[in-house]
Formats: structure tokens, C-alpha cells, sequence
């Protein structure tokens, strides 16, 4: 007897209202309700954004459209900081309903983060982006940036597909401010929760984990800076120590080696575009963010609101579609592992 697969109950939060993400929330939440019969989409946001036409009996019973009013009306490619809470709304919602059990993962659209901090000039708080807020509403000190993509077989000469999972020790910060925040502690919590996560969501059992430097040449025994030395290598070795297979630090320009895809499961990146960089160069758009060490599963496109081809019919939904073939694939993960076959 073939055993069904569990449902899977999904929600989108589909973003700046004025960007692409409500058109690739609606596109992308169609195909991938027709690739997975098991699963449910709750759409949240504005009806006027999110009107589904031509759509069959079979798949309007598992997609929801579930309204959070706009606060004003929206131009295709026109930010309005009136509608800044409106995108906080959403994502409050999402986050809430996915800490009760009422969905079993969060995939986000695209958001402005300047216009978020437009909406409110009075607040003290910048918001800086998807992940720190997450880490806020769901109380997490330490939460880490990770986006995967799926190497196709015959690029970088791969004899067949690999996943490829780029992990950030700091995120969204000016460079000259990188230094300062890299200390040992941070840096041994970012591989354990890469290494905790890679374990519980992703199913891999013993995670080979790879760790750059965040100097030309990772420091080059310290005439290039002593970061390496004094705080990352310091780190890995704790790491070690605690059983996680983990290695490094290595030089940022070499470690992105494809003939290590075989036995690397996830490279860990010092600093935002140390990592984004050759991680969105051969993802070809369909890149996959993923927050780990928080409660509950997220994931997002890799990609900004594209206000220039908003309203246009234009924008790919691709990345938006992976984001849900991921956020699927850890819930299904989660859900074995909480109950496992017997």
C-alpha cells in the first residue's frame, strides 16, 4: 500500500504591494498547487492584489486568499510609505499563524526595506530586513541567513546536480562595520544552529560544514589582518570539539570550489556579499533564502521587488516557486521526524 503524503499547509506573505510579489505570489503558489495535491496555500494581503481567475474546483478548495487590508491605494512600481505597516501586518500574521500550528511554513515575497523605514520616521528601530524581523516576533537572539540553489548537471562541469547552501555570519551591514561584529561566539553560534538545521530541516545526518576567512587570503598568518586567528579559527575548533564536521577558515576567493560539492553540504560566509556574490552568480535566479534558528520554517526568493516591471506581466516567478518546493520539502522533513515511521 502506498502511503499518502502528509498535508502540508502553506502560507505566502506577498510583500510590497506596489512591487512584484503579489503577481509571482499568485503564479507560483498555481504551479506548485498542481505539482503537490497534498498541500494547501493561504494567500495573505489586499483582494485587489490577489485575484485568482481561471482557476479549477480541484485547486480554489486549497488556495486562500485571507485579507489584510491596504492602508492606501497602490500604483505597479510606486512605494508609498502609507503602506509600510501593511507590509508589517502580513508578516505578523504569518508568523503568528505559523508559531500556533495553523501553517507548517512561511515563504515571503520580496519587500522595500527603505520605504518600511519611511512609513514610521519616528521610530528609533531601522528595519533591516526579513531576517532580523523574524528573529524579533519569534524571539530568537541568533538567527542565521542561508540561501540554497540546485546546480543543474553539466554546469562548472558537475558530473550530475548538487545543492548548493551558502550560509552568513553577518548580514545586512556596511562592510567598514563587519569587523567589529565577527567574535568567536558568534561566529561558533552561526555553524552550530547551520549544523542543528541542516540536521532537523534538511534531513542530512552529519553535515560537512566549510568556513571562510574574512581577509585576502584568509589573513595570510596574520600579515593580512588577524580576524582569522583570533577569533574564526578560534571558533571552527570549538565547533570541532562539539562534533560538528567543520573546517576552515579558508581564503573567500577559493572556497566556493565545485569539486568539493560532492562532500560539502553547506559553506558558511563571513559577511554579505562575501557569500551572495558567487552563490547568485551561478544560481541562475533561483536561489532559495532560508532562515535558520527560528521555531518555525521561512523561506523567500532571492531577489528584490523589481519595481521597473511590476504590474507588467513580466516578472519570473521562479525563484517564488522554489521557495515553495523548499518550504514543503523541510516541512515534510519536520514532520518525519516528529513522527517517524515505524
Amino acid at each position: 500500500m502506498i502511503q499518502q503524503p502528509a498535508p502540508v499547509n502553506l502560507v505566502i506573505s506577498s510583500g510590497e504591494p506596489a512591487g512584484v510579489g503579489p503577481e509571482i505570489s499568485i503564479a507560483a503558489a498555481l504551479a506548485f498547487l498542481q505539482e503537490q495535491p497534498a498541500s494547501t496555500i493561504t494567500l495573505l494581503g489586499d483582494p485587489s492584489l490577489l485575484s485568482v481567475v481561471d482557476i479549477s474546483k480541484e485547486l480554489s478548495t486549497r488556495l486562500h486568499v485571507e485579507p489584510i487590508p491596504l492602508a492606501a491605494p497602490v500604483i505597479a512600481g510606486c512605494l508609498n510609505p502609507a503602506n509600510a505597516q501593511y507590509v508589517l501586518n502580513i508578516l505578523d500574521v504569518a508568523v503568528k499563524g505559523c508559531l500556533q500550528g495553523r501553517f507548517d511554513a512561511m515563504i515571503t515575497a520580496p519587500i522595500q526595506k527603505s520605504v518600511i523605514n519611511e512609513g514610521d520616521p519616528s521610530s528609533e528601530i531601522i528595519f533591516t530586513g526579513h531576517t532580523e524581523y523574524l528573529a524579533k516576533l519569534c524571539k530568537q537572539e541568533h538567527v542565521v541567513m542561508m540561501l540554497c540553489a540546485v546546480l543543474p548537471a553539466g554546469f562548472l562541469g558537475l558530473q550530475k546536480s548538487h545543492d548548493l547552501r551558502v550560509a552568513l555570519v553577518t548580514t545586512h551591514l556596511p562592510l567598514s562595520a563587519v569587523p567589529e561584529a565577527l567574535n568567536y561566539r558568534h561566529i561558533l553560534e552561526t555553524i552550530q544552529i547551520v549544523d542543528q538545521d541542516l540536521r532537523t530541516k534538511f534531513g542530512i545526518t552529519k553535515p560537512v560544514i566549510r568556513v571562510a576567512g574574512l581577509n585576502p587570503h584568509a589573513g595570510e598568518s596574520g600579515y593580512l589582518g588577524r580576524e582569522e586567528i583570533d577569533v574564526i579559527a578560534p571558533a571552527i575548533e570549538a565547533a570541532r570539539d562539539l562534533g560538528i564536521q567543520v573546517s576552515g577558515p579558508y581564503p573567500g576567493d577559493t572556497m566556493f570550489d565545485a569539486k568539493v560539492l560532492d562532500s560539502v553540504d553547506a559553506f558558511i560566509a563571513m559577511y554579505h556579499d562575501q557569500g551572495l556574490a558567487p552563490f547568485k552568480f551561478v544560481s541562475f535566479g533561483g536561489g532559495v533564502n532560508i532562515t535558520l534558528g527560528l521555531p518555525i520554517i521561512r523561506t523567500s526568493v532571492d531577489h528584490g521587488t523589481a519595481l521597473d516591471i511590476a504590474g507588467k506581466g513580466l516578472a519570473d516567478s521562479g525563484s517564488m516557486l522554489e521557495a515553495l518546493r523548499l518550504a514543503y520539502q523541510l516541512a515534510v522533513n519536520v514532520k518525519n521526524t516528529k513522527n517517524p515511521k515505524t
